[in-house]
């Protein structure tokens, strides 16, 4: 099997799919590797080393597409590269496949077996290959950082000569993987926790973790079989504001990490709840690239309201750290291929029936093979 990764073709993305690391693990398990030229640059991974893990450096990014039997990367690809892979190839990346149709559709008819990242059971067994909280882990940690750095005040409570200074105050709105890492991060930084999310199994995690769980009473919630909260009614997301408006009020930093799987991000602080909000105060929206938590965030951009907060709507925040977000990455999709790995084919073994392939394996001899998307 021929993997090859190519360079990331947004401007604002750091990471790359393989490491040198993960490309030596995936030649000495059979495959032969090549990487675009300049791939891993902006995650400080050169030519020279994929070149000494064993593998090949392509500067020709067509003529690799054309002749590789697996393609990975992080993004998803464009309609006219998937029409250039060679038919009864893998394709494996975040696909976005509830809001792609079209791309989709081109794996199919390009009779290309598409892999979905973001589809990746959440099972024990999956975990390993699990990239979406792989990603959000590190999403969440930098989100502190990146308030931190913006606050223009410190974190920690500090008893100087000069007087005691109070901790900040964080609020994180949603608690899961993003979520806990933020807590965690922003205790081990010395601020005042508190946290919110609609499902009340998670309250023990955020004790656990010494912050403060905030209750508000929005009738039944729960979870879905994947681990993410339900959909709130609009009466309980209004209930929701109401509560968290006074929780905000008195933070100096607010960090929203609400997503739902599939569809937009539910808009959970609205501009009344950021107008009381203090002065030079910040909001980190985790969910910006899916519409947003946060009344006007935009994405890759900061906006100062006036006399009121920061609010921060940079993209795939785990960008930041693009060093192990790569590494993370790379292990994910290292872990996907050796798990299904055919020593004596030298390729990956496909079962449809298999449960990781079943839940994202979208397309796949010529057709929409997954249920949800057929």
């Amino acid at each position: 099997m021929r993997i090859f990764v190519p360079s990331e073709t947004l401007d604002t993305e750091n990471r790359v799919a393989l490491t040198a690391d993960y490309s030596k693990k995936l030649i000495e398990l059979g495959a032969s590797l090549a990487i675009e030229s300049g791939a891993g640059e902006k995650s400080y991974c050169s030519d020279e080393q994929y070149r000494a893990a064993g593998a090949s450096v392509e500067s020709d990014r067509m003529a690799a597409l054309k002749e590789a039997d697996l393609v990975a990367r992080l993004r998803k690809p464009a309609i006219d590269e998937v029409q250039n892979l060679k038919p009864g190839s893998m394709h494996i990346s975040f696909l976005d496949p509830f809001n792609e149709g079209d791309l989709i559709k081109a794996f199919a008819d390009a009779g290309v077996t598409s892999v979905s990242m973001e589809m990746i059971p959440r099972t024990t067994l999956a975990q390993k290959m699990d990239a979406l909280s792989s990603q959000a882990n590190l999403a969440g940690y930098f989100a502190v950082l990146k308030a931190a750095e913006r606050l223009n005040q410190i974190l920690p409570m500090m008893m100087t000569p000069s007087g005691t200074i109070s901790p900040a105050r964080v609020f994180v709105i949603g608690v899961g993987v993003a979520g806990l890492q933020a807590i965690a991060t922003a205790k081990r930084l010395g601020a005042r926790v508190e946290a919110f999310d609609t499902r009340p199994v998670v309250e023990e995690q955020v004790k656990s973790l010494g912050a403060k769980f905030v209750k508000i009473d929005l009738g039944e919630t729960g979870q879905t079989a994947q681990g993410y909260a339900k959909e709130l009614t609009p009466e309980q997301i209004e209930k929701q504001r109401q509560g968290m408006a006074k929780v905000c009020s008195q933070s100096d930093i607010v960090i929203t990490t609400a997503k739902l799987f599939g569809r937009p991000a539910p808009r959970i602080v609205t501009a009344p709840m950021l107008s009381g909000m203090r002065n030079g105060s910040v909001v980190v929206d985790l969910a910006v690239e899916s519409g947003g938590n946060v009344e006007g965030s935009k994405l890759d951009e900061e906006v100062r309201l006036p006399d009121g907060p920061r609010i921060i709507g940079i993209g795939t925040l785990e960008g930041g750290v693009a060093v192990h977000a790569s590494q993370m990455y790379a292990s994910n999709i290292y872990n996907f291929i050796e798990h299904f790995w055919n020593d004596e084919a030298k390729a990956i073994k496909l079962d449809l029936e298999d449960e990781i392939q079943k839940g994202c394996v979208i397309t796949h001899g010529g057709a929409i093979v997954h249920e949800r998307f057929k």
